[in-house]
């Protein structure tokens, strides 16, 4: 199954020169709602391979278009950054304590 990649530029959360980049909420929502599909699927049939295959690479995406290692926290992230407003979002994600700092 090959997947359209004609997709509108998308970016990370990552810093660039001290500015966040994000994704665009419509992108996100696609997303998350292939994550969740495929995730449903997943469940009612673990043993597939090719069902855990696509349910992990839409998990991938989702990672990348968040920022995130886990794709259970990049659909967390993606759930929280879709129900707030941008400089809540930022506000947020600048709260949050980084790896490796203390």
């Amino acid at each position: 199954m090959c997947e359209d990649l004609s997709l509108p530029v998308l970016v990370t959360s990552r810093k660039v020169n001290g500015v966040m980049l994000l994704p665009a909420k419509a992108e996100v929502a696609r997303q998350l709602r292939r994550y969740r599909a495929w995730e449903r699927v997943m469940l009612a049939s673990p043993t597939d391979r090719t069902v855990r295959a696509t349910f992990e690479d839409s998990g991938y995406t989702l990672c990348v278009l968040m920022g995130k290692r886990c794709a259970r926290e990049a659909a967390d992230a993606a759930e929280r950054y879709l129900r707030s407003s941008l400089g809540a979002y930022l506000g947020e994600q600048n709260e949050r304590p980084r790896a490796g700092t203390a």
